[in-house]
């Protein structure tokens, strides 16, 4: 495998680098700098896309809170009264300006940044390999954009009002640090940013390569993200059409355990490795710390949610969670994505974002939306019989509806997807009142309703951001 181990590249180092005496009183503005020493070569920009997606590694993003924050907003999980309470803020939506979630603002942007250095050098390569440096450069700020403005702006199909209220700062352009006044941008509407994000998606589709490197986005992946995109925008269609491009096929029922010990890659359209001389990333921290039968879990899988699976029917029950004991001796349905590989559970696994069974209930969910009832039934069985010794079938109207939105959740579950869904949806997060232990006693999570249409469905933007850009509106009601 080609590890996407990246060091600081030069570009970035050059921001902070000290000018020599005789430079002190006339420096070079940093993008011209960038632009003489950083970009050259074309190791310089195969080395500077690999920074670009090292921001995708933070510890707030993909490479930490970003795999878990989702689902600890929503109702798949209960928190453990055997964990340190970590997120017990974001969990009972008690967030604020000062106590949000401000690293992934903070990460997303430094992606976004350093997709825009380079594609605001890219006329200077003269390399065969510019069209898919270009294309993975627009699909990673797309990427950014998304995952900032589905966390701090309202999702297009979520209510009636979206579309005309704050979106995100889109930023197509680099700027010196030092120059404040360029950092005065507002917010775009939802449906201006959601807009740009599916004209960089759709360039960089028509650019990127059709493969590329392990760990690297190419057209495969971007179809799938933009089929995403299109789904949340509600345009069925092209969410659709998008989805049809991806040919990785769901993964087996027999691979799916094997998926999330990374002992198998069946079904993965994008990941980014995070081995020991790659990352090395304890991403499992988020959900859990030590072995199964001595854990401490910081959350746990809800009682609701592990009742849903069909064990013994459904493979994802043994794929997903496991039987766990706690450190002192109570059941707890533990969470078995992020936990390790074999008998390793030090929570370094690779980070997986974007699988193949997406682009199957992408479809099924927008068939539906046209009224297509065979097509989306068929698009939906894609999955459930790579899932299921006995798949359900056979489901019309809203029975088929609510069986297209079960399926997502059971599937995407502790993946970044559930708040999300259930925001666009237009749906309340209404957790079971059942304790953290396996048979539903103990200790259950403090807050449990949160309401359709609440504005904290819309994190709020930490008042560090707002004091670097004043025109940076916060979100109704913080």
């Amino acid at each position: 495998m080609k590890n996407i181990y990246i060091k600081i590249t030069a570009v970035l180092a050059l921001a902070f680098a000290v000018s020599s005496c005789e430079s002190e009183l006339n420096q070079i503005p940093f993008d011209e700098f960038g632009v003489e020493n950083a970009y050259v070569t074309a190791a310089d920009y195969e080395n500077a896309i690999r920074g670009t997606y090292l921001g995708l590694t933070g510890t707030s993003y993909y490479g930490g809170a970003f795999l878990s924050v989702p689902d600890v907003l929503s109702d798949n999980v209960t928190l453990s009264e055997y964990g340190r309470q970590t997120k017990t803020i974001l969990h009972e939506w008690r967030y604020d300006a000062n106590s949000g979630y401000r690293g992934l603002y903070q990460d997303a942007y430094t992606t976004i940044y350093r997709a825009n250095l380079i594609l605001s050098n890219i006329e200077n390569f003269e390399g065969d390999n510019k069209d898919n440096i270009t294309g993975e450069a627009l699909a990673l700020r797309a990427l950014a954009h998304f995952d900032v403005a589905r966390t701090f702006a309202k999702i297009p199909t979520q209510s009636s009002d979206a579309n005309a209220s704050l979106g995100v700062v889109y930023r197509t352009v680099t700027e010196p640090f030092i120059d404040y006044p360029l950092q005065q941008l507002p917010r775009n509407t939802v449906a201006e940013s959601y807009q740009m994000m599916v004209d960089d998606l759709v360039l960089a589709k028509s650019l990127i390569n059709d493969t590329n490197p392990d760990a690297r986005m190419n057209k495969e992946s971007v179809a799938l993200l933009l089929s995403r995109v299109y789904l949340y925008m509600g345009r069925w269609q092209d969410a659709i059409d998008a989805a049809n491009e991806v040919s990785t096929s769901v993964a087996a029922r027999d691979n799916i355990v094997d998926v999330w010990t990374d002992d198998s890659r069946d079904g993965l359209v994008f990941y980014i490795s995070n081995t020991e001389d790659v990352l090395d990333l304890s991403v499992g921290v988020e959900w859990s710390q030590a072995s199964p039968s001595s854990l401490i879990p910081e959350y746990v899988a809800s009682f609701q949610l592990n009742a849903l699976y069909d064990n013994g029917n459904d493979i994802r029950r043994d794929a997903y969670i496991f039987d766990g004991t706690e450190a002192g001796g109570n059941p707890v349905n533990g969470i078995k994505k992020l936990l390790g590989k074999g008998t390793n559970f030090a929570g370094k696994v690779d980070l997986k974002i974007l699988r193949a069974a997406e682009a199957s209930l992408n479809r099924a969910e927008a068939h539906f939306a046209l009224g297509q009832e065979g097509p989306a039934r068929a698009a939906l069985d894609e999955v459930r019989t790579k899932r299921y010794l006995t798949p359900p079938a056979g489901e019309t109207g809203t029975a088929l509806r609510d069986a297209i939105r079960l399926e997502r959740r059971l599937e995407f579950a502790f993946e970044s997807q559930r708040f999300f869904d259930l925001k666009r949806w237009g749906l309340p997060i209404a957790r079971g009142s059942e304790g953290g232990n396996a048979d539903g006693t103990g200790q259950p999570s403090n807050a449990l309703l949160l309401d359709a249409g609440n504005f904290k469905f819309q994190l709020p933007i930490d008042l560090s951001s707002i004091i670097v850009n004043p025109s940076l509106q916060q979100n109704s009601g913080y």
